[in-house]
């Protein structure tokens, strides 16, 4: 057997699940669902299913479901758990729990309430697609799922373009093609990035290359399966303010203030507001 009963401590436990190879699970999360009090999961078929391969029975428990869609009762019933003096493992349907799944308001209630809160980690897309992704990992930022509309997703991804770390997304095979095709356009077809998809399974594969080669191959080979992109940190060149204030005023020939700041600040990969407050100054003289 991979697991033992052990004493639990009253408390909420968040468990990580594998994203794919089922046996990607820690002991001491196998031991924890043997043994709370209370099992709730994002997807409960997904968890049963796991908990079978893993020989964990359930002992007459029964798995609550929880997930963004629950509401307030369901929650109100493990905190009720949690007051009764019993251990509740909580698990999404894959990687971490909170990490763009469920969770978070569980958790934030029962800190609140003065319960004990843990984690028994593992798995984790991001962590693993930044391991075999080959672009810098001393720092990211994860970003999760970007917007379904095109217009959403390109402003998202103009307040992203700046940030100086590895840009972590999750990313589903029905929109991969075209966000890839925002972020070249966006953020710089240049950019070194990577596309993994169904890390730890069968078919995990890796493409490595710019934005905008990782967008061709797209539009040609569509990607299956669960997606995660990385996009290398901008490297913007230095810019004085003397070039900013000397293109501004040229474009402000023949462009509006807002036009003629738009214009520049995407021409220098500077920050909007800033140039158009400089705009606004020039125009005034």
């Amino acid at each position: 057997m991979n697991h033992q009963k052990v004493s639990l401590s009253p408390g909420l436990y968040f468990l990580a699940t594998p994203i794919g190879t089922a046996r990607d699970i820690t002991l001491r999360a196998l031991d924890i669902l043997a043994s709370a009090d209370v099992i709730a999961a994002e997807d409960t078929r997904s968890l049963r299913h796991l908990m079978e391969i893993h020989g964990v029975p359930l002992e007459g428990r029964r798995i609550v479901a929880y997930h963004d869609h629950s509401g307030d009762v369901t929650r109100g019933r493990l905190l009720a758990a949690l007051g009764e003096g019993r251990s509740v493992a909580y698990a999404s349907e894959a990687g971490m729990p909170l990490i763009a799944d469920p969770g978070y308001d569980l958790s934030r209630a029962a800190s609140e309430a003065g319960f004990l809160v843990t984690v028994a980690p593992g798995a984790s897309a991001a962590l693993a697609a930044l391991t075999l992704g080959g672009l810098p990992t001393d720092a990211f930022f994860f970003a999760g799922f970007l917007p379904n509309a095109s217009q959403a997703r390109r402003t998202r991804l103009e307040a992203l373009r700046d940030i100086p770390g590895t840009l972590v997304f999750y990313e589903s095979p029905k929109r991969a093609t075209a966000s890839l095709a925002d972020m070249a356009e966006v953020l710089g077809g240049e950019r070194p990035a990577a596309l993994c998809r169904e890390l730890t399974k069968k078919f995990e594969e890796v493409r490595r290359g710019s934005l905008a080669e990782l967008a061709e191959q797209a539009a040609e080979d569509p990607p299956r399966g669960e997606i995660v992109i990385l996009v290398d940190r901008g490297h913007l060149p230095t810019v004085s303010a003397s070039d900013i204030e000397n293109d501004l005023r040229a474009a402000l020939e023949d462009h509006s203030v807002r036009d003629a700041a738009d214009f520049v600040a995407r021409m220098h990969g500077q920050k909007r507001r800033e140039v158009y407050q400089l705009a606004l100054k020039l125009a005034k003289r």
